[in-house]
């Protein structure tokens, strides 16, 4: 395996680890949200919010971690997030957490635009990085929409 080669792999796998940090922001802020509404605003923003992003995150990891194993790179783990301040508010948690989810799925589209897990030649890692995207995918219009209904 050339030098080039671990290289280019080491920096692919820097850049889905920088995805994945700004995905944990993401959780926390819906974490913080979650914590400030009532019984049925708290459920609702699980099952529509929290629990895909939760699901992306996690996806990441194992993307993230079988990708290192399998070329034996240098990987870290990935540490919870502290939270935020409570008079942030919830709109404000959900606008951090949206904020932070497209800077992920932004990351992760440039690294598939770059055709660099390509060039590395791993689909599973192709196949990781994708379902990630799709999980993240229509996370914004659902803020939205869920942001429309609060409080009524």
């Amino acid at each position: 395996m050339s030098y080039l080669a671990d290289d280019a792999r080491q920096e692919l796998l820097d850049a889905i680890a920088e995805a994945i940090d700004e995905l944990g922001v993401a959780l926390a802020a819906l974490g913080d949200a979650y914590e400030q509404l009532d019984e049925h605003s708290a459920d609702t923003l699980e099952s529509e919010l929290f629990r895909p992003v939760q699901v992306a995150y996690g996806r990441a990891q194992r993307t993230y971690g079988a990708f290192a194993a399998r070329y034996r790179l240098r990987s870290r783990s990935f540490e919870p997030v502290q939270p935020g301040r409570p008079s942030t508010g919830v709109k404000g948690f959900l606008e951090q957490a949206v904020e932070q989810v497209g800077f992920a799925e932004q990351s992760l589209a440039e690294l598939q635009d770059s055709l660099r897990p390509v060039e590395v030649g791993d689909p599973e890692l192709r196949a990781g990085l994708g379902e990630v995207r799709s999980l993240l995918a229509d996370l914004a219009p659902r803020a939205e929409r869920f942001v429309s209904r609060f409080g009524r």
